[in-house]
C-alpha cells in the first residue's frame, strides 16, 4: 500500500490515493471509450480531494448516476464516482506523480452494457 499524489495539468486539483497500483482499466461505454483514460478504482476512504473542489466541474449522461470530474479551468479528467459502484472512486491513474505505471495490468470493464 501506498500514497500517491495527484492532479490535473493546471495544478488547480489536487488529491491523493492510497491503494496498491497493480491494475488499472480502460472502460468501453458511449462517454470513457472516447475519454481513453486508463482507471483505478480505490474506496472513498482510500481518496482524499487536497485541493480544488471549487475547479471542479461535473458531467453526468444517461441515468446520471455516475459523476464524472473535470478540472473546469484545463479541462483534465481527475476521477469519477461509478454508476455500478457509487461508494468507490476511479482515478484517472495519468494524474498520479511519481506512478510507475510500466507494469500496470489493464482490463476492460463492459461500461457499454450500461449504456
Amino acid at each position: 500500500m501506498k500514497t500517491y499524489w495527484g492532479q490535473c495539468h493546471c495544478g488547480k486539483v489536487q488529491f491523493e490515493v492510497t491503494t496498491v497500483l497493480d491494475r488499472g482499466d480502460r472502460c468501453n461505454c458511449s462517454f470513457c471509450s472516447r475519454r481513453g483514460a486508463i482507471m483505478h478504482s480505490v474506496s472513498a476512504d482510500r481518496f482524499k480531494l487536497l485541493a480544488g473542489e471549487d475547479s471542479l466541474t461535473l458531467y453526468q449522461f444517461h441515468t446520471k448516476t455516475a459523476k464524472h470530474y473535470f478540472c473546469k479551468v484545463c479541462g483534465i479528467y481527475t476521477f469519477h464516482r461509478p454508476r455500478i459502484a457509487p461508494e468507490k472512486y476511479r482515478i484517472n491513474v495519468a494524474c498520479l506523480e511519481n506512478a510507475d505505471l510500466t507494469h500496470l495490468e489493464v482490463g476492460l470493464v463492459n461500461g457499454a452494457a450500461y449504456d
